[in-house]
């Protein structure tokens, strides 16, 4: 072979697409990875785009009269908070105690809601009182937990923890009772125990549920949280815009709230993320 043909064939080669296993060029994973991208970065987008008009939809409500403060007002007030220490306490505060009834509630509801799901008993046993306590809201039980267990972190933290695990523990018991029998009995034809069918096929098979309840008690948990934080709190989110509340500070309100959504987008993005970690076996749209 002449140099020329060498010189044309190494050029080809480094010109020409990547094959695959039959010969021809792997071009559709070349064409896929743009439309890969453009289908992560959309969400984000459309994102971006509702902050915005919310933003622009609530300056123009302040703009026309009703008794809101304006988003500059609101940063303002956010920025002196955030001088002064304060915001970071309440921040530190608030997230300690949903962090924690979250936490118990949710590591004492998985476990209620496999052992009702799984055996026949423990469900004809525990799901009356799950059911009674469901119909009555965790902010009904402050008054109580105040007189049994006084004002200090405990009663807060109870309420936070009930409003949690209510959420899930009914959320794992339905995905455990939800488990496709055909999968269970393929694996005791295969010669598989107990224990084997609980950890290989009702555990993953559940775990869309139990991460479902979780978001939905991580949201109660929040939601819960202001009215936990009347029970003789110093400092907390919820303490802040019930004080602001006596002196009409309006900005400091929204501060709060502004603050306690930020705080749980963030936390539900985490546990989103865990999801499609877990679960990315699951069929998706």
């Amino acid at each position: 072979m002449s140099v020329l043909d060498k010189r044309d064939a190494t050029a080809s080669e480094q010109v020409s697409p990547p094959a695959d296993d039959a010969g021809t060029p792997d071009v559709t994973r070349t064409a896929s990875e743009p439309s890969q991208r453009s289908r992560r970065a959309r969400p984000l987008i459309l994102n971006a785009v509702s902050v915005a008009l919310g933003i622009a939809l609530w300056w123009t409500a302040a703009a026309a009269g009703f008794k809101l403060p304006t988003p500059p007002e609101v940063v303002s007030r956010a920025g002196t908070l955030i001088a002064d220490g304060t915001l970071g306490e309440d921040v530190l505060a608030s997230l300690t105690r949903v962090l924690i009834g979250f936490a118990l509630g949710t590591a004492v509801a998985v476990p209620v809601g496999f052992l009702m799901g799984w055996y026949g008993i423990a469900r004809g046993l525990m799901e009356p009182w799950i059911q009674f306590f469901r119909t009555v809201p965790p902010l009904a039980i402050i008054p109580l937990a105040v007189v049994v267990m006084g004002i200090d972190e405990t009663p807060k933290i109870f309420v936070i923890f009930l409003a949690a695990f209510l959420a899930c523990v009914i959320s794992t018991f339905q995905g455990v009772v939800n488990v496709d029998r055909t999968l269970i009995n393929a694996a005791r034809v295969l010669g598989a125990g107990d224990a084997v069918v609980f950890a290989r096929v009702v555990v993953p098979a559940s775990t869309p549920f139990i991460l479902v309840g979780m978001r939905v008690g991580l949201g109660s948990a929040w939601a819960t949280l202001v009215a936990a934080e009347l029970i003789a709190a110093q400092e907390g989110l919820g303490y802040r815009m019930q004080n602001a509340q006596l002196y009409y500070d309006l900005p400091t309100i929204f501060v709060g709230l502004i603050s306690i959504g930020i705080l749980g987008l963030l936390m539900d993005r985490i546990l989103l993320l865990a999801e499609r970690k877990l679960t990315g076996w699951q069929e998706r749209r």
